[in-house]
């Protein structure tokens, strides 16, 4: 465990789950994992812009064939979340946003931020 000047030695600007990481989550009660951008995390739970990871292959496809962009904005309360993982490349195993961007063309942090920025407008234009 480490001292209290080791924590200091790391600043707090170094936490990799910051707002619009691309995230795995594995959730339990039931046991399920989501892929996609973190919109929130806080000691209530996780918001997430994403897809379950089941949906990977599915999403790609409609995508190539010219569809939009469809993902789910969730909250995770923090009971169910088991585990948040960075979506990092392991050696040669590329990462599933690199996956993501190589099959599509597009680059999946920026893309879900800006199906986000998207869909809050126009809920705010229904008011």
């Amino acid at each position: 465990m480490p001292n209290s000047a080791d924590r200091k030695a790391i600043p707090a600007a170094s936490n990799p789950f910051q707002s619009g990481a691309m995230v795995m989550v594995t959730l339990g009660n039931p046991r399920d994992k989501f892929w996609g951008a973190i919109l929130a995390l806080t000691s209530e739970g996780l918001s997430l812009c994403g897809i379950e990871l089941a949906s990977f292959d599915d999403l790609i496809a409609v995508l190539k064939e010219g569809g939009p962009l469809s993902l789910g904005v969730v909250f995770f309360p923090m009971h169910r979340v088991e585990r948040i993982e960075l979506d990092l490349s392991d050696g040669d195993v590329p990462s599933l946003a690199q996956r993501f961007s190589e099959r599509t063309g597009m680059n999946a942090a920026a893309a879900f931020a800006q199906f986000h920025a998207s869909h809050l407008t126009a809920s705010g234009d229904r008011k």
